[in-house]
């Protein structure tokens, strides 16, 4: 199976950073793929906080991204193929949104919660990618503090990290460019989504499966043992 394990992990961690940080700066006070953040943001808006309409783009956000997450289940029936062809579909919806944004056709409301619907689909559907999460981390973040509070950690530790990294190191670059360049805030999460596409698609020469494949653990749910 074509999997070049961690590298790709790192790439699809930071464009989780990179989208998010691009909708809540250009489409505004919302999240495409922190959906746990999205329900407070919803929360708080019915109880008469933050901006006017947030509680329209977090609605459209959760059903964009329950739609992503539905599409990958479905595609996740196929074999070996599988990963790369959600890759491919998270790569043309994020490239769509990114032509969208950079060629200034986002003049409206309107326009932007396209935007949005479309990135938070592309989010949903990278949820399906790996057993391993690449665009929710409380549950990294748990189990690594557990981890070290009982001196108990694991020789992927390191890997772990730089997941935690790469979001905030996507997160910063789409700031970046939508400060300097604005036309191309929402190009990281496209060019770190394709090289994981790319990763995907180099044959795996390695004796050893990549960390992803196979069935979730079950500790998927626990945050006390997730990864």
């Amino acid at each position: 199976m074509p999997w070049h394990g961690e590298p790709a992990l790192l790439l699809l961690s930071g464009a989780s950073g990179a989208a998010d940080a691009f909708v809540f700066l250009c489409v505004g006070q919302v999240f495409a793929g922190v959906m746990t953040g999205n329900l407070v943001l919803l929360g708080a808006s019915a109880a008469g906080a933050g901006e006017d309409g947030v509680a329209l783009k977090v609605a459209v956000a959760l059903g964009a991204y329950f739609c992503g997450v539905a599409a990958g289940a479905l595609m996740t029936g196929r074999r070996s193929p599988r990963v790369r062809v959600l890759l491919g579909a998270e790569v043309v919806l994020l490239g769509a949104a990114a032509a969208l944004w950079g060629l200034e056709l986002v003049t409206s409301y309107g326009d932007r919660l396209g935007v949005l619907a479309l990135v938070a689909v592309a989010m949903g559907v990278q949820g399906r990618v790996r057993v391993t999460p690449t665009n929710y981390f409380t549950g990294t973040l748990t189990s690594l503090a557990g981890r070290v509070a009982l001196r108990e950690l694991r020789g992927g530790d390191g890997w772990v990290l730089g997941r935690l990294a790469a979001v905030v190191a996507g997160a910063a670059l789409a700031a970046l460019a939508e400060r300097w360049w604005s036309p191309g805030a929402a190009l990281g999460a496209v060019v770190m989504a394709a090289g994981a596409l790319v990763l995907e698609t180099v044959p795996y020469r390695g004796g050893r499966p990549g960390p992803g494949k196979g069935k979730p653990r079950p500790d998927r749910g626990n945050p006390a043992g997730a990864v």
